[in-house]
This record gives structure tokens, sequence and C-alpha cells, in this order.
């Protein structure tokens, strides 16, 4: 088997110097990308990616990053790959086997984390050998991977940032399995990815041909924090009937609250009818959303803010799109009309320590501490910034930091909340938050947790209130080692930013918390799991684009899960398993045996070599023991197998010693070559036997011209063999003759049987068969070897004399002749 070769890393990887060079390589790239090709939408090409041809062997996988801007307007990944595969073919196939396309928002995706098998699977889209996704619900989804695939994504339907799209082939806990061998279809791809996006920062759309407006905003003190207030610039803003208005806030902390009102609202029309109001009437509709421009199809809030304001609590970090539209006039209005309304925008923003409506719940901004461990980058933990603790360790104490408020309105509501802000560096996407609690008592407390806000028992990303209460079902979440006094759950493969984790308890303990219990909190971004449940190593390796880093676990020969947590091979199977790939080599005592009975020391030599090499190899990769490096022992075993099946054929003939030598030199550098260069292939058995049948011929052709040497081949006799069949007819028939006391055929009969079994053998192996197919090759193979050697007769030893049969008789063609010399036995 080939192990895993982390492609793509450096030694220097986690240097610091490293990091600047990936930095400053990162801009040179798109600056050498940046193309700008204006026209009538005013877009350009921010950056294009192609993708040379790469391979997927079975349960391989890669990431390909896409970086999105703000103002980027559309995105296009267009992907060439042979793979096969039609409607009908997906739903009768082994899922697990099959290509994939996945793709997810902020860190790579994760397809066989889900604790129900394939949820995210989608099937329908496939046709005729090609995959075309222009529309929604593409983030977290994965697609059978087609001859073709177009992805082609507006602003309009994904949010600017990060994006990550993965191709595998194969998934499932046997993905990172450390395997004896891969056996299975692979599949190559290639592609290009394009970013366009718009020339200025007021315009946006697929197109580049959407407005947005911006408002003036002022901040206002108050004892509840910051109020932020946005107004339209100048006079009222006025839209056509059934027209909209588009407009952009952008928010760089951590907000509480957005309150959007509209005042002022009129119509501005050409004919009024008796009696209409003017203004009770007019649905004046708002749409919000974060990260793409909403509409009334695609948005997270909506609501008529001329009848009420809309509010949006814990907004997430970033841009918002809000689009302002008249719907649903009153049949009392006729003609052309515009609605006018002054757009209002209040931000409520609480001090760095405080969060909650009313801003009496704690909060507090962790500070990161790296792990100073260069073979692990990104590692850290995390410890909140207040002088109410110290702490010289990765966990704090929790009591001292709760919050001493509840809402207060009912004995259900006598809980409060308490916050710790986190930030996580876009390169830390490849690992993974880890959150524990350890109490000496009965734990009460829930854990929330967002991405980009606070989080409310409404309105969270991940949870964890008890055992029975929880994401577990998540995706992204994993709950490790969790009772009444622990809590233990990490987010796998975390998206860079600020994070928001809500501690929600008890209010009436709070205040005597210290006194009552002691529970200790630890927060820490970790590269793998659990340390791959100490089934596995933590690997390191750069996607695709080679602008981030990620981590994977490579795990041990019994255990698979994307962190080694699930027993693939039982450790009695193991055992077997291993007994059955050793104990199989013990079959090269035969052929050795027979040929240093025969005095074919070369011979003896290889084939008890390769059995040993063999045995160690198996030894090493089962994960039993390793005498050498894995690769060392592979290249033995394949090397010397390969020269144990070459030598079997070359032996057959009866050459001398030095031209015997030669022969095996040259195969040894030949099959040298083929055991350095992709020695799994199953096209080395066939590539094998094909060099042992031309030395096979060699080696006859040889010990033929020996024989002959002394022949006369004159003229006369060359006329007389071409005008007369029945000389060449006797020539034939001796050497058939001979050939037939050569060789014990029902030897050679078996042996040609045992190398097709092994020949089988090699062909059935699978990923999950391979130890006993394998096993059988062992047999198979030195079984064949040993009826060949035996099948050779030793026409010495017989008493006869050496190729008596190669005798020619001249007849009647030489007998006129009395001058003629005599022909007899040649050698």
């Amino acid at each position: 088997m080939e192990k895993k070769t982390n492609y793509s890393i450096l030694g220097y990887l986690y240097s610091n110097q490293f990091y600047l060079y990936m930095y400053v390589g990162s801009l040179v790239i798109c600056c050498c990308s940046y193309e700008i090709h204006a026209d009538s939408n005013d877009s350009f090409t921010l950056s294009s990616f192609t993708y040379g041809r790469t391979v997927l062997r079975p349960y391989d996988w890669r990431y390909i990053r896409v970086d999105l801007p703000t103002w980027f307007s559309s995105v296009t990944i267009s992907l060439e790959s042979d793979v096969d595969l039609d409607k009908s073919k997906i739903t009768m196939a082994d899922k697990s086997d099959l290509p994939m396309i996945c793709a997810r928002e902020g860190s790579p995706p994760l397809p066989d984390t889900y604790n129900t098998s394939f949820i995210g699977l989608v099937l329908d889209p496939v046709s005729n050998g090609s995959l075309a996704l222009e529309g929604l619900q593409f983030s977290e989804k994965c697609y059978p991977m087609q001859k073709n695939v177009l992805i082609k994504l507006t602003n309009e339907q994904i949010s600017p940032g990060v994006w990550y799209f993965g191709l595998f082939n194969g998934i499932g806990s046997a993905r990172t399995q450390s395997k004896m061998i891969n056996r299975g279809s692979g599949y190559s791809f290639s592609g290009n990815v394009s970013v366009e996006g718009c020339l200025s920062p007021s315009i946006s759309g697929q197109f580049c041909n959407e407005t947005i407006d911006h408002l003036s905003c002022v901040d206002q003190k108050s004892m509840q924090g910051t109020i932020t207030s946005c107004r339209n610039d100048g006079e009222q803003t006025c839209i056509h009937q059934n027209g909209s208005k588009l407009y952009s806030l952008d928010l760089l902390g951590v907000t509480e609250e957005i309150i959007i009102s509209s005042t002022n609202v009129i119509f501005n029309q050409t004919q009024l009818l008796k009696g209409a109001n003017n203004d009770t009437n007019i649905t004046l509709m708002c749409y919000a959303r974060h990260g793409s421009i909403a509409s009334p199809l695609t948005h997270d809030y909506s609501g008529n803010i001329n009848n009420a304001p809309l509010v949006i609590r814990s907004p997430k970090i970033g841009r918002w799109y809000v689009t302002v539209t008249s719907l649903n006039l009153s049949n009392e209005i006729t003609g052309s009309m515009n609605v006018c309304y002054s757009l209002e925008w209040k931000l409520l923003r609480c001090p760095i320590d405080k969060a909650g409506l009313n801003c009496t719940w704690e909060r507090y901004t962790l500070q990161t501490i790296m792990r100073k461990n260069p073979s692990v980058p990104f590692e850290s933990y995390y410890l909140p910034a207040s002088d109410k603790f110290s702490s010289n360790s990765a966990n704090f104490p929790l009591e001292p930091l709760l919050s001493n408020l509840s809402l207060g309105q009912s004995q259900s509501q006598n809980f409060g909340w308490t916050y710790f802000v986190v930030d996580i560096p876009s390169g830390a996407s490849g690992g993974s938050i880890h959150i524990r609690l350890n109490s000496d008592k009965k734990i009460n407390h829930e854990i929330y947790t967002s991405y980009g806000g606070l989080p409310f028992e409404d309105k969270w990303d991940y949870f964890y209130a008890n055992l029975t209460s929880n994401s577990n079902g998540s995706m992204f979440f994993k709950l490790y080692d969790s009772d009444e006094k622990s809590i233990s759950f990490y987010i796998v493969y975390v998206r860079g930013g600020t994070w928001g984790i809500g501690v929600k308890h008890s209010a009436s303990n709070s205040n005597a918390a210290e006194s009552q219990s002691q529970t200790t909190m630890s927060i820490s971004v970790e590269r793998c799991p659990r340390r791959c449940s100490s089934h596995g190593t933590c690997q390191n390796i750069v996607e695709m684009s080679g602008l981030s880093l990620y981590s994977y676990c490579w795990c041990d020969r019994t255990h698979g899960g994307f962190d080694c947590s699930i027993e693939v091979v039982s450790h009695q199977g193991h055992i077997w398993q291993s007994i059955s790939l050793i104990a199989s080599n013990a079959a090269f005592v035969f052929p050795a045996y027979w040929a240093l009975r025969q005095k074919a020391f070369a011979e003896w030599v290889i084939y008890t070599c390769s059995g040993i090499s063999s045995g160690l190899y198996h030894a090493c990769d089962v994960g039993t023991w390793c005498a050498l490096s894995f690769r060392v022992l592979q290249f033995m075993d394949f090397w010397l197998s390969f020269m144990a099946v070459v030598s079997t054929f070359v032996y057959l003939a009866d050459i001398d010693e030095g031209s015997k030598r030669t022969i095996h030199t040259v195969v040894a550098i030949l099959t040298a070559l083929m055991a350095e260069n992709g020695p799994t292939r199953s096209s080395n058995i066939i590539l094998v036997i094909a060099i042992g049948a031309a030395g096979l011929l060699v080696g006859f052709s040889i010990e033929f011209f020996r024989d002959y040497r002394r022949f006369s081949f004159s003229l006369e006799l060359m006329l007389n063999m071409l005008h007369r069949w029945q000389t060449i007819k006797d020539w034939c028939h001796n050497l058939i003759k001979t050939l037939l006391k050569r060789f014990r055929w029902f030897f050679v009969v078996s042996g040609f049987a045992a190398l097709a079994m092994a020949a089988i053998s090699w062909n059935l192996e699978s990923t999950e068969s391979y130890w006993f197919w394998h096993s059988m090759w062992h047999v198979s193979i030195y079984i064949s070897s040993f009826l060949f050697i035996v099948s050779k007769v030793n026409v010495a030893a017989n008493g006869e004399p050496r190729n008596v049969d190669y005798e020619l008789t001249r007849q009647d063609s030489l007998s006129r002749g009395q001058h003629q010399p005599e022909n007899g036995g040649v050698r």
C-alpha cells in the first residue's frame, strides 16, 4: 500500500517566515489575477484560477478555496472530469463509493460527519452526465460528481467571504482509515474558478445594475450604551408603484439590536380617489438579509415597516442588505403613483463588557494564548480579559464571571446570561473549537454558540442543554465524554471570525456560586478533535490554492471516521488479518527448498529474501512491528516479489550462469522501477508476467544458438532445406519432442493454474477484503513458482545425451554428394 502523503506541505510550513511568504504570495496572486474588463454593466474579473489535471484515488479528496469580497457580483466554477455516472447508476450504487462535490461557507465541508449518513446528498439535479447549479441552497450540500460541472452563483444568492468546495472519491468511516491497500476506481478532474466584481462599491447585483443607497449615521451615548441612528440624506426617498430601493449597512462589531422603521410615508400621485386616506393603505415592505441582496423570495427578516418597525435581534457582524418595496396597494388608488418615505435605522450597542437588551448581562472578550508547538499551527486557548480571577492554565473558574441579574419577570424567567466573545483567525478555519465544563456538582448550565453575534435561546448555531437536548445531530457538532458533572463538545472545522458563546444559568444561584460549587471552563482551538481519539495522527495540509491550512485525522488500521472514533475492524479481526497476511508468506519455503536442492543458489536467495521481506512489510503494514521504514519495506516486498516471478521463468531455460546473471541484472533494473513507481497498480502483474515470458524466450534463444553453433549452414544446405519440407518437419518434430522431455507437463499446467489464481486474487483485492485475497496471492504465487521449477527435467541426471533430439539427419538431400561433410549431432 502507498501510505498517505502530505502533498503540498513544505518542511518550513510552520515557521513565521512561511506565513509572511504565504501572505505576500497571496497578494501577488491577487494582483496578477486582477484583470479589468470594463463593459456596459460595470463589472470586471477579480480573480481567475486554473487547476490542472488532478487524480483522486479511492477515498482521496481535495479542497478548493474561493475568496469572495464584498464587491463581488458572481462566481463561476467550471470542472471537467472523467467520471461516467448517470442517475440510474447513482441510485443503485453504494453511496460511500460515489465521487461527490460538496460546498460550505467559511470552512471545509465534511460530508461523512453526519450521524445519519447522506443527509446532504442531492441526486435530483443530475442528468446526462452534467451538473449545472445556478440556484440557491447550495451550502452544506453534496452532489454526485459528473463529467461536466458548472456552478454559477451571484451575490444575490450567496454571501461574500471564504467558500470551500470539496471533491471526494468516496466518503464514510473508511475515508480516513490507514488502509493496507486502496483498490477501486479513481477519477481525475481539472477546472477553472472565476470571480467577477463591480467597479463601484455603490452598485451591486449579478450584472452590477443595482444601486445601493447609504444612510448617514450619528452615534449617541446613553446609559444603555451607544445608539447609532441612520437616516436618509436630504429629502424623502420615493419609489414607484411595485418598485424597490436597496440599502446596505456594515456592522463591524457585536450589536444587540437593529430597528428599521419608516416615517413621513405619503403618496405622490397624479390621481387619488376621493376619500382615500393618504397613508394607511400603504404597505411598505422591508426585507433584510445578511451578506446577500434581499428580495421577497430570499431574505432573513421581513415586515411592513409602515405599520411597525422591523426588529433584528443580535444581528450578525458583516454587511446587511435591506430592500424596501411598496406592495399590495388599495384598490382605491389608481393612476401613476409613487410612495415617499423617510427610512431610519437604530443600532443598539452595549459597552464592551455588557450584553443584553438592557445591557445588564456580563460579556467578556477572550484573549488568545498561543500554544508553543511549531509542529501544530494555530492551536491556542482563550482566557477572559478580567481582573476577577487569575489563571495560569487553559481553564478558568466560571462562577466569578456569571451575571447576577435575571429577567425577573416570572419564576420561569429567573435566569441570566453570561457571554464570551472569541475571535477565530481565518488560518484556524481548518481546526475545531473545543468547549469544556467541569464541576464538582451537577451542571445546570446551558451553552449556546453563534457565529457573528451573541446567541439567545431562540437564536443559535449550536447548543448544549443536556445529554438529550443538544446539537449532536448537526454536521459539525460533536459531543464527547459528557455527563452530569462534565460537558465536552467540539465545533468541527470552525469558521474564522467572531464567535459568541453564551452560558445560560440560574440567576438565583449566581451570588453564592463560589461557595456552592466550583465549575471550570475551557475554550480552545485544536487541530484535530480529541487528538484523533488516540487511534491516529493529526495531519496538516494546504488546500489546492495554497492559501489556507486544514487538518485531518489519519487513523490506524482498525479505526476510521473524521476523529478516528469508529472501530472499522475489531481487535480480534485485526489479529486474524495480521496472522493471515504475515504467515501466508511461509509458502516461500517450497520454491526455496527445491531451488536449494537443485543448487540454483540465485533463485534460492531471491525466494528466501522475498518471503522474509514480505513478512516484515506486512508486519509493519498491520501495525505489529516495523524493522525498517514503511517505504523501504514496501519497496523491498514488491521488488523481490516481481523478481521471484521473473526468476522462475528464467530458471526454466538451460543456460549458463553468465547468461543468467545478465538477464537477472536487466530484470532487476526493470522491476525496481516498477516497485518504485506505483507498485500497487493492477497492471503490474501483467507486466511482470510479460517480462518473465520475455526472459524465458531470451533464455531459449541463447540455448538454441549455443547448441547449434557448430552446425555448418552452407548455401547448399539452406537451399535443400527450403526445398525439402520433410527436413523442416523432422526438425520441428525433434524440437517438440525435446520440449516434451524437458518438462513435466502436469506441473507446468498446475503452475499456470496457480499463477492464474494469483492474478485473480490480485484483481479481487478490495479495501474490505484485502487481507484475505492478498494472503491467497502469497500462497498462490509461491506455489506456482514451486510447480514451475519442479516441472523442469534435469536431462543429464537421466543419463541421456544432452540435446540428442536436436540432431538433424541430412537424409537423401546430402547422400548424393560424396564430398559433402557428414552432418552429425550438433551441440
